[in-house]
């Protein structure tokens, strides 16, 4: 069962936009950076393409904005559980930190697992920790979790305690539906958005389009007994 339906999550046909943007907001990237993204999308392989797209999207952000990168999955440790929790923050939330981010991202190899949920609770109890404000997670995976975690479910518990967190997910190149499912959760629990990309061209779209508004998004989540 899709995860949207087995938490009979309601989707609004029509978000409204607010255009107005909100430099005070703190931005953190979550990037993929496990072992599948060397596989290749036609001639090119996916880590080169995330790597190039992050390259002319990052000098667009207002210099203002504080934002951080923590990437996963860039090794791949001696055990299983070591693996799934190979999750760093690379460059502290911070304004004017583009340059930093560049050059950290091309200094970071594509290696092991892919422990989404791991990463998003070290985002949100360390990376945003004494920020006050709405906090604006972009996280970009080729795959859904594979550490024996739910990010929907940890989403879900996430909302009952804190309004502050949005976390628009970027689904790149990927085809498994319950992963798609979870992925969408976690998004649209957080009144994120979020995308599919499967060239470069819908990548660098999907990037623009979660840097570029804010939007009001209301979900209703109802659990099942």
């Amino acid at each position: 069962m899709a995860i949207a339906q087995q938490y009979n999550v309601y989707k609004p046909n029509e978000f409204g936009n607010n255009q107005f943007k909100n430099v005070d907001e703190k931005l953190l990237f979550i990037l993929d950076f496990s072992g599948s993204m060397t596989e290749k999308i036609g001639n090119e392989r996916k880590i080169d393409l995330m790597l190039r797209t992050m390259s002319k999207i990052l000098p667009t952000i207002n210099k203002k904005t504080w934002v951080g990168l923590r990437v996963y999955g860039h090794k791949m440790g001696f055990t299983a559980m070591d693996a799934c929790k190979a999750s760093t923050l690379l460059v502290p939330i911070t304004p004017a930190s583009v340059d930093k981010i560049q050059a950290q991202l091309y200094q970071t190899k594509s290696r092991g697992m892919t422990p989404i949920t791991y990463s998003l609770k070290k985002a949100v109890e360390d990376d945003f920790a004494g920020f006050s404000g709405q906090k604006h997670i972009i996280l970009l995976t080729d795959g859904g979790e594979n550490c024996d975690e739910s990010p929907c479910l940890w989403a879900l518990e996430l909302i009952r305690f804190r309004k502050d967190v949005k976390i628009d997910v970027i689904a790149f190149n990927i085809s498994n539906e319950d992963d798609l499912d979870q992925l969408e959760c976690t998004a649209l629990v957080t009144t994120g958005k979020f995308y599919t990309a499967n060239t470069a061209s819908e990548l660098v779209d999907s990037l623009r389009k979660s840097l570029s508004t804010r939007k009001n998004v209301q979900a209703k989540i109802i659990l099942n007994p």
